[in-house]
């Protein structure tokens, strides 16, 4: 697995938005793994969610996002996991602490909640920002 690669997943009201993340990932160099949903057909945000967690789980991807309406519906689906760290994020500070603070592993966003630009800067800082540990480390554990 390369250290660039990067698993992608949404629903059907996430489709839009994770079209446009998927072509700003190439654009940054990462090689994203895009498990859909492509199109405006109904289907259900678990689903992806399990797929995600599935792709992280057997190391095809170190770090995810996810894509549906409000975002929080299937961040809830993939925190089920406990390998699992998803933040829902509507700024870049929740995108910078969720890494910082609690070692997210998985960006959330909501499609019908937030603008394109947004997301995109909430998916560079997601990606661009270290865990501190010291702290936080302890915590984090009793997640995992």
């Amino acid at each position: 697995m390369s250290d660039k690669s990067i698993v992608i997943a949404g629903d059907h009201a996430g489709a839009g938005l994770k079209s446009e993340l998927v072509q700003h990932l190439k654009d940054r160099g990462f090689e994203p793994l895009d498990l859909g949903a492509d199109g405006s057909e109904s289907v259900d945000y678990p689903d992806y969610a399990d797929k995600l967690a599935s792709a992280i789980a057997d190391g095809r991807a170190e770090r995810g996002v996810l894509v549906c309406g409000t975002g929080i519906g299937i961040s809830i689906a993939a925190n089920r996991y406990r390998h699992i760290r998803a933040a829902l994020c509507h700024s870049t500070t929740d995108a910078r602490l969720s890494r910082q603070h609690n070692d997210a592993n998985v960006l959330a966003l909501g499609a019908r909640t937030m603008g394109a630009q947004t997301a995109l800067d909430c998916l560079d800082v997601f990606l661009d920002t270290d865990f501190e540990a010291g702290r936080h480390a302890r915590r984090v554990g009793k997640m995992s």
